[in-house]
């Protein structure tokens, strides 16, 4: 039967629509829109008559692709085919979602640039960056959350709380502030990355010596201050107040007015980073089983280590240089799924991240809709939901913490 569906998937794939593949493809690229272009026909769907040798082979490229990207990757989520569709009714709802009512099908062609120029404007240079964004920073947050829990063997270890977040923070904000970010355009996710690396090797140091939860958990509240505090003194020292209001909006967490630039400075690293995390998936079964059965398995707990400390320093650094601190995601998110994968990291952790996209979106969705004309921030959102989520954890866990 899997056979058939895996036959089925490259059927459609392939099948996929090559004009909408072909005008992907050639607007990422830079040429000319196949539909307008070859015999002189402005409605011509040829999309062998592009133009060119180059656009000759990306079109071809891309008709490969098309049929095997959705067989490798529906393959590698089956399990969480359910979360998968939901994540697309939820894209697709997204780039809905807005002040400006926009029908479906002129949506669809503002995508693409045939509809007229406001239509394009809102759907290509707002709404598309928004949820791309909303995607990637959402399965890396709840990726992270996840391979974090399985490495410190904790149940209430995640980025925000335990102050990666805030280092994170720390290192874009001093990119601000002193200029680098304007100067080079990666000093802002590198420094943001460092700020992250920086409390997890912290966290790492801690954990090896054998701390509780409540001395991993007090050390991510001293991270969280530590950083707040020297956040705080750059703003007072900065001599513009306008800019020193503007890093504290930024620090709340928000994808409002985000560009396609903000998408390529942030999304390879998130990929990179995701890769990373998802590597440790075998690893950290084993180790759930505890160090020596680990290594009695073959497993190289060091290497698993430092993938997991370097994906997750690369992938909220990259995240929080874009969308500010965005917490919780990596707390709430595996903590739902845990029982519905069998609490098996192999499936826990795409699981996550398909879950994490999830949860961001409609986060994302409901500060464009509860509050409409104001900014209502994306950190707010998600602080309200999972600070109590947090509590209830913490209550429900209390043996183990104060015991």
């Amino acid at each position: 039967m899997q056979s058939v569906f895996w036959i089925l998937a490259a059927g459609w794939g392939y099948l996929w629509g090559s004009v909408s593949a072909a005008v992907v493809v050639c607007k990422l690229s830079g040429l000319p829109d196949p539909r307008t272009q070859g015999s002189g026909n402005p409605g011509a769907t040829n999309v062998l008559r592009v133009g060119g040798k180059k656009a000759a082979a990306i079109t071809l490229i891309g008709d490969l692709l098309k049929g095997l990207i959705p067989v490798l990757f529906i393959r590698s989520i089956w399990p969480n085919a359910e979360t998968l569709w939901l994540l697309a009714g939820l894209f697709v709802l997204s780039l809905q979602v807005g002040y400006v009512t926009i029908p479906w099908d002129e949506a669809i062609k503002g995508l693409f640039g045939s509809s007229n120029e406001r239509y394009h404007l809102i759907m290509s240079e707002i709404r598309l960056p928004r949820t791309v964004l909303a995607v990637f920073i959402g399965a890396v947050l709840g990726l992270s959350g996840a391979v974090l829990q399985g490495l410190f063997h904790n149940p209430l270890v995640e980025p925000g709380i335990i102050g990666v977040g805030a280092t994170a923070s720390l290192g874009a904000v001093i990119a601000i502030y002193s200029g680098l970010s304007a100067q080079w355009v990666f000093a802002l996710p590198l420094l943001a990355q460092l700020g992250a690396l920086v409390a997890v090797l912290f966290l790492y140091v801690l954990n090896h010596y054998h701390a509780s939860s409540l001395t991993l958990i007090l050390a991510g509240v001293a991270l969280t201050s530590l950083g707040g505090a020297i956040t705080s003194l750059v703003l007072n020292m900065s001599s513009n107040p306008y800019a020193a209001m503007e890093i504290v909006f930024w620090m709340m967490g928000s994808l409002q007015d985000r560009s396609m630039d903000h998408v390529w400075l942030s999304v390879p690293f998130i990929i990179v980073a995701s890769v990373l995390l998802l590597l440790t998936a075998r690893a950290l079964y084993a180790l759930s089983l505890g160090d020596d059965v680990a290594l009695s398995l073959g497993v190289n707990i060091r290497r698993t280590r430092l993938l997991a400390i370097g994906g997750t320093a690369l992938g909220v650094g990259a995240a929080t240089s874009v969308a500010g601190v965005v917490s919780f995601i990596g707390l709430v998110v595996p903590h739902l799924l845990r029982p519905l994968t069998g609490h098996h990291p192999s499936r826990l952790l795409p699981a996550s991240a398909l879950g994490g996209a999830c949860f961001l979106l409609t986060a994302d969705m409901l500060t464009r809709l509860v509050f409409v004309g104001r900014d209502l921030k994306l950190g707010v959102v998600t602080a309200l939901v999972g600070a109590p989520f947090f509590l209830w954890l913490l209550i429900k866990s209390r043996r183990a913490v104060w015991g």
